[in-house]
């Protein structure tokens, strides 16, 4: 969902990028039925595996660790040593229960990645030394700003 959210409100200045550790095959059902809710283009949308972007030569400015249960995961080393930050947010393709609580919950997580993602486009990235840019990112990460 952070890919497409930051495709939508970052414009031409960002270019989205989403992947995990242990990728399914597929992107979820409900979050794209959450993305399609609020008019995303889905389009060539799918499942990857970090370990594209782990390579030399990656187009990688920032990485962005979503998932809590990535915080305790060993991350790959980034080629280009981008900008990290850790914006933990719950699961929703592990929640068990019925779909109507788990669509709630990936409602619920695409308000929080979309009102985070719109304090990092907002932010004078161009402007901010590197210690000020980190501690705009953590503090995001940590729902503030």
């Amino acid at each position: 969902m952070a890919e497409a959210i930051l495709k939508k409100v970052g414009g031409d200045r960002f270019k989205a990028l989403s992947a995990g550790s242990h990728p399914k095959g597929a992107v979820h059902p409900l979050a794209y039925r959450v993305l399609e809710e609020y008019r995303h283009d889905v389009t060539g949308m799918r499942s990857k595996s970090w370990d594209e972007f782990a390579l030399p030569g990656a187009p990688l400015d920032f990485v962005f660790a979503v998932c809590d249960s990535a915080a305790g995961e060993t991350c790959p080393v980034w080629p280009g040593q981008p900008v990290t930050a850790h914006w933990g947010v719950e699961d929703p393709a592990a929640f068990r229960g019925p779909e109507k609580e788990q669509l709630a919950l990936f409602r619920r997580i695409y308000a929080q990645l979309d009102r985070r993602i719109r304090l990092l486009v907002a932010l004078p990235i161009g402007s901010l030394d590197p210690l000020t840019l980190q501690q705009e990112l953590d503090t995001i990460g940590k729902g503030g700003r």
